[in-house]
């Protein structure tokens, strides 16, 4: 390695890791406000790219992948945005997946009287009254 090469490598100044510090207890306090915000199925999603971001901003600058090599930021990067899709679409997958199954079930459900049967018993059993002393 060259004096070049050695020269970019310096300290980071103290004010970006202020600045950096103080982005990520905002955008924790807005994890923490959007988790009262009723989103439906998309809480899961904005609060998992808000830990994305916080997660891009440690390893960019506590872990001087922005000051570094830029051929190494554009790899992290694109490894975290492939798995955040990854892990998105997987969770609207799961969370659909109720929703597919009942219209199946549905047509089934019409046909056999064994599951009104059981849906009679199982009503019967909850709402019993209780033995008297």
């Amino acid at each position: 390695m060259n004096r070049k090469e050695q020269s970019n490598h310096g300290v980071i100044p103290t004010p970006v890791y202020l600045a950096v510090g103080a982005a990520l207890l905002l955008l924790t306090g807005l994890t923490v406000a959007v988790s009262f915000v009723h989103l439906g199925p998309f809480n899961l999603v904005v609060a998992m790219l808000i830990a994305t971001l916080k997660a891009s901003l440690v390893a960019l600058f506590f872990m001087h992948l922005f000051y570094d090599n830029k051929l190494y930021m554009t790899v992290f990067l694109t490894a975290i945005t492939f798995l955040g899709v990854f892990i998105i679409l997987t969770m609207f997958d799961t969370m659909r997946r109720d929703d597919i199954y009942e219209e199946v079930a549905h047509p089934i459900k019409k046909q056999a009287v064994i599951y009104e049967k059981l849906k009679a018993d199982s009503t019967a059993t909850s709402h019993e009254a209780k033995p008297s002393h």
